[in-house]
């Protein structure tokens, strides 16, 4: 009913232009989707990702603090990947072992430890989950994506 409504006004009641006063129809073209697969390293697949993956793989955001999703190129279906330099994500790498002077960092309940030796990424591993997941954010952007993503994490892996 509402998009008979929506014609008649744009197109008039005879079907031709409604000429004055009617909106006219526009827009530009959408940016186009980055379609190039983001190469994802990932580990051998465990019984632990099998078993917790899943659940939070399809949970997933298409967008992620305004980064659309990107195919991923990888041997594994638990990594996903973002924007254009890639946010990715890894589900079911080894579990950290956090060295004594490790950042450790919690953010939305989720104990992190960040890595921040390379200076174009920033590696944060969870820490305390049954199956560990790893997110790489380029260095040159904030750890947001951390943030939005911890509450997906913690409703979808239980706790160690």
């Amino acid at each position: 009913m509402v998009a008979l409504l929506v014609l008649i006004r744009v197109l008039g009641p005879d079907g031709s232009d409604a000429g004055d006063g009617a909106a006219a129809v526009t827009g530009a073209t959408p940016a186009q989707r980055d379609e190039s697969p983001v190469e994802v390293a990932t580990p051998p697949i465990t019984a632990e990702a099998d078993a917790a993956c899943p659940a939070l793989m399809s949970q997933l955001p298409l967008d992620l603090v305004g980064d659309p999703s990107r195919r991923v190129a990888s041997d594994s279906p638990y990594a996903y990947a973002w924007g254009d330099p890639a946010t990715t994500l890894v589900c079911g790498i080894d579990q950290p072992v956090v060295p004594p002077d490790g950042l450790l960092v919690t953010v939305t309940d989720l104990t992190w430890w960040v890595d921040t030796s390379d200076p174009t990424v920033n590696v944060w591993r969870t820490v305390g989950r049954q199956a560990a997941v790893e997110l790489r954010i380029p260095a040159s952007t904030d750890g947001a994506a951390a943030a939005v993503l911890g509450p997906l994490i913690v409703g979808a892996i239980p706790a160690a």
